[in-house]
């Protein structure tokens, strides 16, 4: 077992001697690892079998290096020898060299300098040929910087042109020329670049002429307008118009002769200037061919109309304060006008760089900008004579575009707009003329002493009376105000004609516009004037009723200013649409207010007298006459109406108004006196009421009926007056007569002698006086009379409840 286990031993050995002669060094760890992990003292053993091995080996190494050793030493022999021949060859081969260098120095020499002339001679027709080819470049080249320096731009890129196309190519090689080639897209771009410089300094310099090309375009249209104004004034001398001034043997209206002394200065002054004359528009042809010719026209086109519509909306753009002066809004047109008229003049003078359809959105853009401005501004302008000027520019303005192919009729229908704001503020204007001059009227009749004061009157108001101009002095019936009002409507008529100046409207459309404005001066200005005049506290009964008389005259003098607006527009009034004054109306309804007010001033007037009445409700017995207050409230009633009568009566309609109001004064006032006195038995505050003061209340009452009976206010028939205080007088009675048993009885027959007598009414006087009988008769309930009229009220109440019940059932 020992001996096949070593001999096991001895064959792992070698096989692992094996493996790390043949195995790579870096794979003989597991090999030796496996060493270690067999038997004990295994690696002793393998230890002395690899020193074994090694002998073995140097063995054979040393019998390898004997049997070699011999030749190697023989070879070194045979190489010491080769070596001195080579040594001896090459001082040969040295000596050779230098002899056959000193006998061709001179053939080099010769060679060299043919050589070189060759050479220069070809260099230098290659040079003649190329400076031939180059010349006319350089010349070229050197053209093209005096066309630059000398500003021809155009004739510059023409010349790039053939320097690219022709020349250039042709000495291509060359770095001069490809520095050319290179400078040129730079030299284009420079060209570029100070044609649209100059487009710039174009566009920011017309953004300054603007102003000036407007304002010659906008003087040229006014003496346009002016001849043609005169013209037709000519062609129709007979129409009406109002004549203000005289200059060599011509009438003219205000307007137009401001227009032909400012149409006169101007044709003295200055001769009218084009956009040509003003504005240098070479700048814009020079950079349109320019970028023609680069082919970038269309980058060009956007833009100068991108820039042009900018310009626009800042043009557009007014300044904060224009509605303040006309200046404004004239130094506003006039840009306006010099931006589309340049615009214009290069729509026609090049092609396609303004269209027609550019042109037109860039004018619809600016007129509604324009509309909106306007119409902004001018909603600022309090005075009717900036409005009128401002209207007068518009038609200019637009009268100037039109004649440049520019559609204006939103600027026309503008004006509508614009005459609405005229008529504002003229209304606001002559507001304050008609409170000024109702302020100051004394509200009397106009005194004329003499028949040229009469005519004075009648020359400012259409007033005729046969029997006043007999025989002098008189008095008109109507106080000053009224031929003042009616003078300032004739004013506000002319104000508001000359709006309608030059609209390009028809007689009828003017005719309507002034029938329009000055029915609104009459339903709303007029008549506010004359409604917040009659509600003034310094307004009494006096004035109340001269102002009723005034507004009768100012109605009919209506026909009179349709007769003066018909004899301006020459329309016939019997025309289909002619608009009727509306001042029938209007006085109607003044009239009516100042009586209404009449009224309530009579009736504020009865019941501060009807405050001081002090009656002691208690009182066993009347005082046998009528109560002070009421006294003197009669003695007012009648001196009131005496105003009335007094009136100026030379006249049947004034005489007949007046008393129709002083009749309709005194039944309100008796009415209303009646239900004072009614109320004042009824009120909820007094609870108890004596039959002594009921006769002392009918002592009243009969004062009150004699006034009615008394005719304070001729014209009512039979007792039409005293039927105010019927419904008090059958009150009264049935308490006096204490007639109980017949108005029950009668109740609700028309021939009842307690008609008007009110069951509520009746049973509230009733149990206010049975309250007051229980509280002074405490011992009324002894006494049989007393206990019966006792009974007798109780049994009266409950009827008069079960009436009252009946009625609101």
């Amino acid at each position: 077992m020992a001996e096949n286990e070593t001999l096991e031993c001895i064959t792992e050995h070698e096989r692992i001697l094996q493996e790390i002669e043949s195995t790579d060094t870096a794979c003989v760890g597991p090999t030796l690892r496996s060493i270690y992990d067999d038997q004990p003292n295994a690696h002793m053993r393998f230890m002395e079998k690899l020193d074994a091995r090694i002998r073995n080996h140097d063995r054979e190494i040393e019998k390898m290096c004997n049997f070699h050793h011999q030749g190697f030493v023989d070879a070194i022999t045979e190489l010491l020898k080769v070596r001195m021949d080579a040594e001896k060859l090459m001082g040969q081969v040295t000596d050779t060299n230098q002899r056959l260098q000193e006998a061709g120095k001179e053939v080099t020499a010769q060679t060299v300098e043919v050589i070189r002339c060759r050479i220069q001679q070809r260099n230098m027709a290659t040079t003649v040929e190329k400076l031939q080819l180059c010349i006319p470049v350089l010349e070229k080249y050197s053209k093209l910087k005096e066309q630059l320096e000398s500003k021809r731009y155009y004739a510059a890129l023409k010349t790039m042109e053939q320097l690219e196309k022709v020349y250039i190519p042709r000495v291509s090689q060359y770095r001069f020329c490809q520095i050319m080639a290179e400078n040129l897209p730079r030299l284009r771009e420079d060209i570029k670049e100070i044609s649209m410089s100059e487009l710039k300094d174009f566009l920011e310099s017309i953004r300054k002429h603007s102003d000036k090309v407007g304002d010659a375009a906008m003087r040229q249209a006014q003496q346009h307008r002016t001849f043609n104004s005169a013209v037709a004034k000519q062609a129709n001398v007979g129409h009406y118009t109002r004549p203000l001034y005289s200059v060599n043997g011509q009438t003219h209206t205000q307007t137009s002769l401001m227009m032909d002394d400012d149409a006169e200065d101007e044709d003295a002054d200055e001769e009218v200037l084009t956009a040509q004359d003003l504005v240098d528009f070479s700048p814009v042809y020079r950079c349109l061919h320019i970028y023609a010719v680069l082919g970038d026209r269309e980058t060009f086109e956007n833009y100068y109309r991108k820039q042009r519509k900018k310009q626009a909306r800042l043009v557009l753009q007014p300044q904060a304060n224009m509605h303040e002066t006309v200046e404004g809004y004239r130094r506003y047109f006039n840009q306006i006008v010099g931006f589309f008229l340049v615009e214009d003049h290069i729509l026609h003078a090049t092609q396609g760089l303004v269209t027609r359809a550019f042109a037109d959105e860039l004018w619809n853009m600016a007129l509604s900008k324009i509309i909106a401005v306007l119409r902004t501004h001018s909603s600022y302008c309090e005075d009717p004579d900036l409005v009128l000027e401002l209207k007068n520019l518009i038609v200019i303005f637009a009268d100037t575009l039109q004649g440049f192919g520019f559609s204006v009729n939103r600027l026309f229908d503008l004006l509508f707009d614009v005459r609405d704001q005229y008529n504002e503020t003229l209304l606001k204007k002559w507001a304050l003329l008609f409170r000024e001059i109702f302020e100051l009227d004394n509200y009397s009749p106009i005194p004329v002493e003499t028949e040229d004061e009469y005519k004075l009157v009648v020359s400012r108001f259409p007033f005729h009376d046969a029997e006043i101009e007999k025989d002098f002095p008189k008095k008109l019936p109507m106080s000053q105000s009224v031929p003042q009002i009616y003078m300032q409507v004739k004013e506000f008529i002319y104000a508001s004609l000359k709006f309608s100046e030059s609209l390009h409207r028809s007689s009828t459309e003017i005719d309507d516009m002034l029938r329009k404005s000055t029915n609104l001066l009459l339903t709303r200005t007029l008549s506010c004037c004359l409604q917040n005049l009659i509600k003034k506290p310094y307004i009494g009964l006096t004035e109340l009723v001269q102002i009723i008389i005034n507004t009768t005259h100012l109605e009919q003098g209506c026909r009179y200013l349709e007769e003066f607006i018909t004899n301006i527009t020459n329309v016939s009034p019997e025309t289909v649409h002619t608009t009727r004054l509306y001042g029938l109306s209007t006085f109607k309804d003044a009239r009516h207010a100042a009586e209404g007010e009449i009224y309530t001033k009579l009736n504020q007037k009865i019941d501060e007298f009807i405050q001081l009445a002090d009656y002691e409700w208690s009182m066993a017995e009347s005082d046998g006459r009528a109560s002070g207050y009421l006294m003197d409230l009669i003695n007012f009633l009648r001196s009131t109406f005496q105003v009335f009568t007094h009136l100026p009566n030379n006249n049947n309609d004034h005489a007949s108004m007046s008393g129709k109001v002083a009749q309709t004064a005194c039944m309100s006032a008796c009415k209303h006196l009646s239900t004072s006195l009614m109320q004042m038995l009824v009120d909820t505050e007094l609870k108890q009421i004596s039959m002594g003061a009921i006769q002392q209340f009918n002592l009243d009452v009969i004062q009150c009926e004699l006034f009615a009976s008394s005719e304070p206010v001729p014209g009512f028939q039979g007792d039409t007056l005293q039927l105010a205080f019927i419904d008090l007088r059958q009150l009264l009675d049935l308490f006096m007569v204490w007639d109980w048993s017949t108005y029950l009885a009668d109740y609700g027959q028309p021939t009842s002698k307690y008609l008007r007598v009110n069951p509520a009414t009746a049973l509230t006087l009733l149990e206010k006086m049975k309250d007051n009988n229980k509280k002074n008769n405490i011992f009324s309930q002894f006494r049989k009379n007393d206990r019966d009229k006792q009974k007798l009220i109780e049994t009266v109440v409950k009827q008069l409840r079960s009436l009252v019940n009946g009625m609101s059932s």
